[in-house]
């Protein structure tokens, strides 16, 4: 078993996953922002590939409203979760499977795939080529890619919050504060233009970069933190109206990287 396969079944395994998008603001709004994207692409009756799917919060939604999904989970303690909670829901299938190796599907299968969970975990390069290569080859030509990434940025105010700049600039940046991604990180984060930039020489093209969760992980870490539901809604219209634009990006902790696969290969 790898150290990365070892890491994440250690944090998974000891956390409440299912109940993340529902138990804070910040996810609550990683949920909208994200499921008003997936709307935005899912035409009516599309397959749907989610790769990282964790209790399959996003799938068995997504499945509900009929489209038909297949979710692929890594740690057996989430999958075991989204099994006993898509019971009944015909127009789902989960297998467990890991982001680097998706043989078990042929090429041009899916009209949307959701990379969600895989990129907060990978730090090595080869790694993260593999599963960007992996989710494009299965993307129907004319598909589209979610890619969803942190910033490196917003991790770092968190540490500023906390206090513990220093460990955290130690951590994820060498001396000329380039990003760094070792193999001890439970979660990565990148500059947004790095990360753009892993797909360059891909057979997609770019359609967009949208921020999540703006600055609610951060506004949540104060003791003072209150947010009626009509502020919540209030700021989510705010949000969903601003998140993409370029100087906003980086104060979200959560990103989403959009693409669509070329129909002719360069």
């Amino acid at each position: 078993m790898s150290k990365r396969i070892e890491i994440l079944r250690s944090f998974y395994n000891n956390i409440d996953e299912d109940s993340r998008l529902n138990r804070s603001r910040q996810g609550q709004l990683e949920y909208l922002t994200t499921m008003n994207y997936i709307h935005r692409y899912a035409k009516a009756g599309a397959k749907i590939l989610e790769i990282g799917a964790g209790t399959g919060r996003y799938s068995i939604a997504l499945a509900k409203e009929g489209y038909n999904v297949t979710a692929v989970e890594l740690v057996e303690s989430n999958l075991e979760v989204l099994k006993n909670n898509s019971v009944g829901i015909e127009n789902i299938i989960s297998y467990q499977g890991d982001a680097l190796n998706l043989d078990r599907f042929e090429g041009n299968q899916f009209d949307l795939t959701l990379l969600f969970g895989p990129m907060y975990h990978l730090y090595n390069k080869k790694d993260v080529h593999k599963a960007l290569d992996e989710a494009i080859r299965v993307t129907k030509k004319g598909g589209i890619i979610l890619t969803a990434f942190l910033s490196v940025y917003a991790i770092m105010n968190n540490n500023y919050l906390k206090e513990t700049l220093a460990a955290g600039i130690e951590m994820n940046f060498d001396d000329n504060y380039k990003v760094k991604h070792f193999e001890d990180q439970l979660f990565t984060g990148y500059d947004i233009v790095e990360f753009e930039e892993l797909f360059e020489s891909r057979n997609t093209k770019y359609l967009t970069t949208a921020a999540v969760d703006n600055i609610l992980e951060l506004a949540e870490g104060r003791t003072d933190f209150k947010m009626s539901d009509a502020d919540f809604d209030l700021f989510a219209k705010y949000h969903l109206a601003t998140c993409e634009k370029r100087e906003l990006l980086g104060s979200s902790s959560h990103l989403l990287y959009i693409c669509k696969k070329k129909t002719k290969l360069i």
